[in-house]
């Protein structure tokens, strides 16, 4: 066996490059040999500009459908077909199981073909197949389908190194039966940030977890407030985080302008929203929870502290200015008294000798 192979071989690492269609289909490139393509749901005589395949089905229903491998570089190139189960990860993203996990739910129910060859500058339609069990639950269940090359790589210590790049597009199935939305918040907690300059207030973390306890797919939008300031989520620019059934997303939310008052009451104010398969929305009702955030306003307590010292100060050597001032008249006054004393003994003595 070769020592390039041998090497291969024994030391394959796949490292996976997801990309997911979105308005327009992406592509996928591997640097060494110039392999660019493109995967988006299609019909029978190419890409029907859906960005993703989301389908009513019910429980044991056969649904076949299309996608389009678009081969954009020169060569003929052997794409590897893969469907797996689909997750959003922590930051919101779509994406299927590693080629070394085994899918467990909708990943299971696609059947495509292993490969598909696509000669360059061309474009292959593919079908494929889902098969929905009889005793699928209710709701909605994520896939996704990938088109893959493998190459290899030469890693810094000059080893070679299997490098597989893929692309894909999402596959949502909403089973029919009683749909039921629900979600609830969860692990609220605070953190205050001290400004130092008295004079500023500081800022408030609040940090929260979305629970998706129904079977469909949710938004995470809604509000947070503190000390007098709300803060809309998602912010503004930023995409509402999508939840599948199950799912536990981690929000954070910044507000400033928050006065530390020792106690700042919080409250998360959760608006869900129900996305539909014709991308229709229906807004659930909102669900909301308070924390109590520890906030010391120590900046203000030390200028405080600091005030007080110097009034004090100052009081203080008012009163022993006085004090001085009242002695200093004591004094005056009983040397008077003592100078009368004695006039008035000499003026008694000197009548007597009279």
């Amino acid at each position: 066996m070769p020592r390039a192979v041998a090497t291969f071989i024994a030391l394959v690492m796949i490292v996976l490059s997801v990309g997911w269609t979105s308005t327009a289909a992406r592509a996928a490139a591997d640097d060494d040999a110039e392999v660019r393509w493109s995967v988006v749901p299609a019909d029978e005589s190419g890409p029907d500009g859906r960005r993703a395949v989301e389908i009513d089905v019910d429980p044991g229903e056969v649904v076949e459908d299309h996608f389009a491998v678009r081969n954009i570089g020169k060569d003929e190139v052997v794409f590897s077909l893969t469907a797996a189960d689909g997750f959003y990860n922590a930051n919101g993203r779509f994406d299927i199981l590693a080629a070394d996990q085994e899918s467990v739910a909708a990943g299971t129910w696609i059947s495509v073909p292993e490969t598909v060859t696509v000669p360059g500058g061309e474009t292959v339609v593919v079908p494929f197949t889902i098969t929905v069990p009889d005793r699928a639950e209710p709701g909605d269940h994520a896939a996704g389908i990938t088109a893959s090359v493998l190459s290899v790589k030469e890693a810094e210590d000059g080893t070679s190194v299997g490098v597989e790049s893929r692309i894909g597009f999402r596959v949502l199935t909403r089973v029919t039966g009683e749909i039921t939305p629900s979600a609830a918040l969860a692990a609220v907690s605070g953190d205050y940030d001290t400004s130092w300059n008295p004079l500023r207030p500081g800022r408030q973390t609040v940090t929260f977890d979305v629970v998706n306890e129904g079977n469909t797919r949710l938004l995470a939008e809604g509000t947070v407030s503190a000390g007098g300031q709300s803060v809309a989520f998602p912010a503004e620019g930023e995409s509402a985080q999508e939840l599948l059934p199950g799912d536990t997303r981690t929000i954070s939310v910044e507000i400033d302008d928050v006065w530390p008052f020792f106690l700042v009451p919080t409250t998360v104010t959760l608006t869900p929203t129900v996305l539909t398969m014709t991308d229709a929305t229906e807004s659930l009702a909102p669900v909301s929870a308070d924390v109590i955030v520890w906030a010391v306003p120590w900046p203000q307590l030390i200028l405080l502290a600091g005030i007080l010292l110097v009034v004090g100060a100052i009081l203080w050597g008012r009163l022993r200015s006085r004090r001085r001032l009242t002695a200093l008249i004591e004094g005056v006054r009983e040397e008077a008294r003592k100078e009368g004393r004695e006039e008035a003994r000499t003026e008694s003595t000197t009548a007597s000798a009279s």
